[in-house]
């Protein structure tokens, strides 16, 4: 068995099977650990939902975009009034119910058609089950933003989980003008894994759409809810497949509509 890390998804459905076809994951045998936002960018969220129910050997972690979405499942509203690439999780979920076009019931704004109640129970589930981290047994954390470098994982804010830049930031400020003087003991005083994966912070915005490192942390959002790529990766052999660019896949930004 192999254990595989996924970035951010975003809605990029073909950019999932492309990474799953091309790195030959293995459905019943091989363990993804995917690290948050499958919502929210390109629209076929429920097609990647329904996909990654299919994987026996699931850990999904908690984006921030997932929580908005698991709000809205919880209260028919949605926090960030289906911005920020919400409309693209609007066009996947109102296709599934039967609902196609159909954007607004109503003049307030932000309350559409879609309700909590055209979400599938699988779903639902889905959502409520994701994790704000994982460990796994060779002390590798897993986790959508980041934390508080300072603190141990029990003392933390659960909102910094899959929220948090500073962590990513900072590595990235010593690592490029701290080199050889700075070690990723001296810079976790909370923690001490082995290795962190996050995603969250597209990688795009560095100039690369390939995985960086900084320190012992590993960056997996390679801009897949833009124009980037998905990225897999093997954690053990640190091989990894990328999808096309997402642009190409999806010629239509969702976050314009």
């Amino acid at each position: 068995m192999w254990t595989f890390v996924m970035g951010d998804i975003h809605g990029g459905f073909k950019a999932l099977q492309q990474c799953l076809q091309r790195s030959g994951f293995d459905y019943e045998n091989d363990m993804l650990i995917q690290l948050g936002d499958v919502t929210d960018g390109y629209p076929q969220v429920y097609e990647c939902v329904e996909c990654l129910l299919k994987i026996r050997h699931l850990i999904a972690l908690k984006g921030n975009h997932d929580d908005w979405f698991e709000d809205f499942i919880k209260t028919d509203l949605h926090p960030a009034f289906w911005n920020f690439g919400g409309k693209g999780t609007l066009v996947s979920y109102l296709e599934n119910a039967g609902k196609k076009g159909l954007f607004r019931a109503t003049g307030s704004g932000y309350k559409t058609s879609l309700e909590a109640a055209d979400i599938p129970l699988t779903h639902q589930t889905f959502f409520a089950g994701q994790r704000l981290y994982y460990i796994d047994e060779q002390h590798r954390c897993f986790v959508h933003a980041g934390f508080n470098r300072y603190l141990p994982l029990d003392k933390q804010q659960p909102v910094d989980f899959y929220w948090d830049r500073n962590m990513w930031s900072e590595a990235l400020h010593c690592h490029t003008y701290q080199r050889n003087r700075t070690t990723a003991s001296d810079f976790f005083t909370g923690t001490d894994f082995k290795e962190v994966y996050i995603g969250h912070t597209p990688t795009t915005k560095l100039g690369t759409d390939k995985p960086l490192r900084a320190l012992n942390i590993l960056n997996m959002d390679t801009g897949a809810g833009h124009a980037g790529r998905l990225t897999i990766m093997n954690v053990d052999t640190k091989k990894y497949w990328q999808s096309d660019p997402l642009s190409q896949l999806h010629p239509k930004n969702y976050r314009d509509l």
